[in-house]
């Protein structure tokens, strides 16, 4: 990217967010605000699921609708993008590391990484030094931005106490059948309130079984944005998704039902018998529990001032304004660009 397409842009600064889930709207829109705030432009692309839920003032474009724009940089959460679009190919992260391998996979797509704390800052850095063909720079996530309040003080317990469950899909890492009837149970005599969630590709029919549970303690949330939640809880119950680690940076306990990748910052558990007990544990908030919470917040993402989307966009421009490109070429990718035009329905030209 040079000032000649900035001339050709009007002067304007073009940057495409790209999506492939309906949680890219949460990610990326503060990104977009930052952008917007300093005089940039913004369209999106989706490859998937979350168009349909753009403002009005957020443009949609077709592929060869991206190409005419010719945008600065191309923004994801996802692992992927096409190779062919213009502009430097930037990855932002769809959630913290929960310990799926998916997590640190690098796919080959990417010009610049911008992680969210020294904790995956250390881990794709020494994957730079080896691959070559990526840069990295920590600037936090973006999707935390409007949320930065809630990363403060930690509030008193409320009376009843209010827990979140919250699930992710993959039936290899979900507690959510193994747990329902514990969650039944313990939503019957009104001694505490809550509020379940799923991820997005829940089976829908253990969603339906939750949903069955609804009484005058327990809903079912369909917020887009889980963290719109955390302010109105005072812990969380998970298996293994990465929901879990934005909510510890609140502070407040999380109790994980065979976390793959447990620690002192969670009260993990391998039987349904332990739940109950175990979430009295998290409600009483430990000192030496709310301290390792406090330390493992610090190691994902240290940022507390709303202002992780401004240093995105630094770090996109830092990269263009040393040149744009890294010391070694991606890697072809020929399988995953062809499974990759066919997931968009593309053939047409293309490096």
């Amino acid at each position: 990217m040079n000032d000649a397409d900035d001339d050709r842009n009007d002067g304007r600064r073009r940057y495409l967010m790209y999506g492939s889930e309906r949680y890219a709207l949460a990610i990326l829109r503060p990104l977009q605000a930052a952008i917007r705030a300093r005089g940039g432009e913004t369209a999106w692309f989706f490859d998937g699921p979350g168009a349909a839920d753009l403002a009005d003032d957020e443009p949609l474009l077709d592929v060869e609708g991206v190409r005419r724009w010719n945008p600065r940089a191309v923004i994801t959460p996802g692992n992927h993008l096409p190779h062919f679009f213009p502009g430097v190919k930037v990855e932002v992260f769809h959630g913290f590391d929960a310990g799926k391998p998916r997590h640190i996979h690098v796919r080959g797509f990417f010009d610049l990484y911008c992680t969210t704390g020294p904790r995956d800052t250390a881990k794709f850095q020494a994957l730079a030094d080896e691959l070559g063909h990526f840069s990295v720079a920590e600037t936090g996530w973006p999707k935390l931005d409007p949320f930065a309040a809630q990363f403060g003080a930690v509030e008193p317990v409320r009376e009843p106490p209010v827990i979140l469950y919250h699930s992710t899909f993959s039936p290899s890492w979900s507690a959510a059948e193994t747990l329902h009837d514990e969650v039944r149970r313990l939503s019957r005599d009104g001694r505490w309130k809550w509020i379940v969630t799923f991820h997005p590709k829940m089976n829908p029919g253990t969603v339906a079984k939750f949903r069955a549970l609804e009484n005058a303690h327990l809903r079912v949330a369909d917020d887009d944005n889980i963290l719109d939640l955390f302010g109105r809880v005072d812990m969380m119950c998970s298996d293994t998704s990465s929901a879990l680690n934005e909510f510890l940076l609140t502070g407040k306990p999380v109790v994980t039902f065979r976390n793959r990748r447990p620690g002192p910052q969670l009260i993990d558990i391998d039987d349904p018998a332990q739940f109950e007990p175990a979430i009295a544990c998290a409600l009483s908030r430990p000192p030496e529990l709310m301290r390792e919470i406090r330390g493992y917040a610090d190691a994902i993402h240290p940022y507390r001032d709303g202002r992780s989307s401004e240093r995105v966009v630094d770090a996109v421009e830092a990269f263009i304004a040393a040149g744009g490109s890294n010391r070694c070429k991606k890697p072809i990718n020929f399988w995953r660009k062809l499974r990759l035009r066919r997931r968009i329905g593309y053939w047409g030209p293309g490096g």
